[in-house]
């Protein structure tokens, strides 16, 4: 696919599963570079299952099952 100067380049979604065990969850990652990186924001997906990043768009869908009271 090419691009002209006036169409914004696709960026490829990004998925990432993520378990009890990741919480509380934060992005970006801590396996993440922070040259790359954004302000570290915290990531609800413990709610509702699934939550996106609001900087860069990351999708973290929860696995197994949510937690239930307080973590």
């Amino acid at each position: 696919m090419q691009s002209t100067p006036n169409t914004p380049t696709p960026v490829p979604e990004t998925i990432i599963e993520v378990t009890a065990a990741d919480l509380p969850l934060y992005c970006p990652m801590p396996d993440k570079t922070l040259w790359n990186g954004h302000p570290r924001v915290a990531i609800p997906a413990a709610k509702l299952g699934e939550a996106r990043c609001p900087y860069c768009g990351t999708q973290y869908k929860f696995t197994g099952e949510l937690p239930k009271g307080h973590h």
